[in-house]
């Protein structure tokens, strides 16, 4: 092997700076492009420093044209790494808390610029065009977006497909919230998302995680066997190697151990049987957008007072809607779970925009019966004999309280 190419006076001083920034943790993340070395088809590296098993590692991600691969290494080791990568690489971006350095040179000469940022501009935040201040938790090049039809070979989202390119990052920047929150997070998720279509989400979000902490177990339920197939595909092509697909629905996929459950848009009842297999395996969060809400209308009963306004056909439905979320909202709620009901995203970009998400609180021994109080005065206001999350709780209860496994 060759000795090592002496450095450039510039390429000495951006080391410096990156071990420095390192030192003094204002180091965000290091970019190194324009790679000449011997490994095909790499585009690009990326350094940031995580948490990993509560110890600060330096994680190297290495983006192809077909797939990631994530490398972490011992912080101590970051300066001799970054120096063996910037030797096969013509331009690299050194961002800190508040300052920017680039890169660039050929085998003749290289010029070293720095640049200060503002508020706005600091990495981690997507940069494209004249909007550097909006954020972004997928990256716009990501190679399962040009799979899945939402970016093109040139990593621009497809115009058709802003609405859920809206909706994927919101998503993820909801989960990631959530994530920081639960028990265990320093280790790889046991994720299962139920229904998940085309799998536009369930990507969106393997890819975030694998990227922030260990890679996770993800896997996403479908029935269409098509869409199951196509996902697997497109898994495979992405170098996911753990995320998997399952055709199938709730009540046939039965995984051993769920971490994070999500059902976005599964219709009716199959929410609840959703939620009861998160809260029934113990799940750290679990993140649903209800849909088809079907199983109350037929029993809703106006209190007399509130007749005059649901004698109104609408009224009455988003009055039945209302009513089975809250529900859900309070059982969560008095399984143990910190529970919140919000806009996911504006209604110009979908119909379907509510979401619960829970995460669960320590030291859970018995249901609340203050809030299941709630949950039945709120029955008797509105005639309602039946919710089925509510009866598949009460099931479980019996059965663990007489010794039984469910």
């Amino acid at each position: 092997m060759s000795a090592p190419a002496p450095l450039f006076p510039q390429e000495q001083q951006f080391l410096d700076a990156f071990q420095q920034a390192v030192d003094a943790q204002r180091f965000e993340r290091l970019i190194l492009s324009q790679y000449k070395g011997e490994l095909e088809q790499l585009e690009k590296i990326t350094l940031r420093v995580i948490s990993l098993q509560n110890e600060q590692v330096m994680s190297c991600l290495y983006r192809y044209k077909t797939q990631d691969v994530t490398k972490n290494y011992p912080l101590n080791q970051a300066a001799a790494q970054a120096a063996e990568l910037l030797q096969r690489c013509r331009q690299a971006n050194l961002f800190t808390a508040d300052e920017e350095l680039q890169l660039k040179k050929n085998r003749k000469k290289a010029l070293l610029t720095v640049s200060q940022l503002k508020p706005e501009a600091k990495p981690g935040q997507e940069q494209q065009g004249h909007d550097r201040a909006k954020r972004r938790y997928v990256d716009q090049d990501s190679p399962f977006l040009q799979l899945l039809g939402i970016a093109d070979a040139k990593a621009q989202i497809i115009p058709s497909m802003a609405r859920k390119w809206k909706q994927i990052n919101k998503f993820v920047e909801i989960c990631a919230g959530a994530v920081e929150q639960i028990q265990g997070a320093d280790r790889p998720l046991h994720v299962v998302d139920f229904g998940a279509g085309k799998g536009y989400l369930t990507f969106a979000l393997y890819d975030y995680l694998a990227k922030q902490l260990q890679a996770p177990f993800v896997t996403g339920v479908e029935l269409n066997p098509k869409m199951v197939e196509f996902c697997r595909e497109a898994a495979e092509a992405s170098g996911f190697a753990q995320l998997d697909f399952f055709q199938g629905d709730v009540r046939t996929y039965a995984p051993k151990q769920l971490d994070v459950m999500i059902a976005l848009h599964a219709c009716d009842v199959a929410t609840d049987f959703a939620i009861h297999s998160g809260i029934r395996l113990n799940a750290q969060m679990i993140m649903c957008a209800p849909c088809c809400h079907k199983e109350l209308r037929p029993q809703l009963r106006s209190p007399k007072v509130l007749a005059p306004m649901l004698q109104f056909g609408i009224h009455a439905g988003q009055q039945a809607e209302m009513l089975t979320d809250t529900i859900r909202a309070l059982l969560l709620k008095a399984y143990g779970y910190d529970t919140k009901v919000f806009e996911f995203v504006a209604l110009e970009h979908t119909s379907k925009n509510k979401m619960i998400l829970a995460t669960k609180r320590s030291g859970f021994t018995a249901p609340d019966p203050e809030v299941l109080a709630q949950i039945q005065a709120l029955k008797e206001m509105y005639g309602i004999q039946k919710h089925s999350l509510e009866l598949l709780l009460n099931d479980q209860w019996d059965q663990q309280n007489i010794g039984c496994k469910c």
